[in-house]
């Protein structure tokens, strides 16, 4: 991957913006680049196009992913976790400006905004020739593609879950479709920023239905785009066209699922992708992303680890012996919490960190994030196919479910449900999908037993919180510091927020 730095070319944008002179609007600062002699070549697009990458990297893992984990029921905070994300976990004193809330929203938004400048920008290029063309055609591709992937976390996020009865009416967020940083958009509905990440899709699929997927695919291409309508549609309950878009990915056969434990260590350790449809290309010591450190906390001083949160007991009881996530998802070993030493404890240990990209002695979590994995279409195809005609569930449900080394099931009506729900808390589990996937089954939670209760913060927000479905929270409330500065969300604010 070419390691363009497309830093100076924003800062430049945005020091053109804020000192051109009055007194000579057609000269610009020696030291910035002004927004439209920005986009004059190819080449300047592959510049962009180099730095969307880089900042895509920037919105996965970390509290992209886990914040919504730590909310949910499978994790328990232990005594040193310091209060951080304390307030997703607790729900108590979760309010507008948490950093969470606040730093989420900014990070999506600050990159769709970009995202505008590039495809207003790119679109003025005048080419050469077809194969500058074709090559524009497909950075523009990435960015309309990586706008609504920016959109569609949000929406998830910030608004009400699809309801084809109310989507209409219902909030959903801003949609900014031009670059201007002077605009203050109200709330879309949850309908029309749906319609706009459909037509996005729309929009990029032409020049990325040109670009072959390949296993562990750094770029975006016909495959990643196939996988993010999956999910798209499988959020939007277009059951159809959800699962025809996962069985489309699974019968290609390009992504066979992992049935030893080596080779699925090897993906969560290594990141090793052969089931892998996308993950964003990662090098130490400059291209670093962003980690999930907060389930291990290990020490190379003493060699002990000492986590922020511990899995639940009912999460390491939901993994038979023979399954081979278990003991790659998982971790016993030896822990300290407040100077007393735990033994015989399971800690996730689903991002280790790969060695490869550590910078020093001991880890340092990073890996290569996995955007989509092929394991998430059979989960897809299983769950949208209990709404189509529910003995289509079991093909795709028990493939996965053999090839992690369990036993085929049959079962229909709610046992069904029941194993389609549970294999997804499974295999995704400590992906950033739980606290959604409670959400659109309309299932509150009480935390589940923990493993031990010592080392772990006590009260009834912690190990033994419960939360009904009706709880406001479980949508994010709009970020303080914009309903404050900007008069189009006046009245906007999610309930309870």
């Amino acid at each position: 991957m070419k390691k363009r730095n497309i830093k100076k070319v924003i800062l430049g944008l945005f020091l053109s913006i804020s000192f051109i002179g009055c007194d000579d609007l057609k000269r610009f600062p020696y030291d910035a680049i002004e927004q439209s002699q920005s986009f004059q070549t190819v080449n300047d697009a592959a510049t962009w196009n180099n730095g969307l990458y880089a900042s895509f990297r920037g919105v996965l893992y970390g509290q992209y992913m886990f914040s919504t984990d730590v909310q949910a029921d499978q994790l328990n905070a232990t005594l040193d976790y310091g209060n951080r994300n304390g307030n997703p976990h607790r729900w108590e004193g979760f309010l507008a400006d948490d950093y969470t809330v606040r730093d989420v929203w900014f990070g999506y938004y600050a990159r769709i905004s970009d995202l505008n400048a590039a495809i207003e920008g790119m679109s003025t290029i005048v080419t050469d020739s077809p194969e500058e063309e074709a090559e524009l055609e497909r950075y523009i591709a990435d960015a309309y593609f990586a706008r609504a992937f920016y959109y569609h976390n949000l929406v998830v996020r910030y608004a009400s879950d699809y309801d084809p009865a109310s989507a209409s009416s219902d909030l959903g967020v801003p949609l900014m479709l031009q670059y201007d940083i002077s605009a203050r958009p109200s709330r879309s509905t949850v309908e029309q920023v749906y319609q706009q990440i459909l037509a996005d899709i729309d929009a990029a699929r032409p020049a990325l239905s040109q670009v072959s997927g390949e296993q562990g695919a750094q770029r975006f291409n016909a495959d990643v785009l196939t996988a993010f309508e999956a999910r798209v549609k499988f959020y939007m309950e277009d059951w159809a066209g959800a699962k025809a878009a996962a069985d489309e990915l699974i019968n290609s056969g390009d992504y066979p699922l992992i049935n030893n434990q080596a080779d699925f260590r090897d993906m969560w350790v290594n990141d090793y992708d052969q089931e892998v449809i996308m993950q964003v290309y990662v090098e130490a010591p400059n291209e670093l992303a962003n980690t999930n450190s907060i389930y291990l906390g290990f020490s190379g001083g003493t060699g002990l680890f000492t986590p922020d949160f511990l899995p639940t007991q009912w999460m390491v009881d939901l993994y038979e012996d023979d399954d081979i996530r278990k003991d790659v998802y998982f971790l016993n070993d030896t822990i300290v919490m407040s100077s007393i030493t735990y033994t015989d404890l399971f800690m996730v240990n689903k991002y280790p960190g790969n060695p490869d990209l550590w910078t020093g002695a001991n880890t340092n979590y990073q890996q290569a994030p996995k955007v989509f994995r092929i394991a998430e279409m059979y989960l897809i195809s299983a769950e949208a196919a209990l709404s189509i005609s529910e003995s289509q569930a079991l093909a795709p449900l028990n493939e996965l479910r053999q090839a992690r080394g369990l036993s085929a099931v049959d079962a229909s009506g709610s046992a069904l449900v029941d194993a389609v729900r549970e294999e997804r808390t499974r295999e995704l589990a400590f992906e950033g999908f739980r606290l959604d996937d409670l959400r659109r089954w309309d299932l509150g939670f009480t935390r589940r037993d923990p493993q031990n209760t010592d080392p772990l913060q006590p009260g009834a927000n912690y190990y033994t919180k419960s939360v009904e479905a009706s709880n406001p929270k479980f949508i994010w409330g709009v970020p303080t510091n914009d309903i404050l500065i900007n008069p189009g969300l006046a009245g906007e604010q999610n309930p309870g927020w």
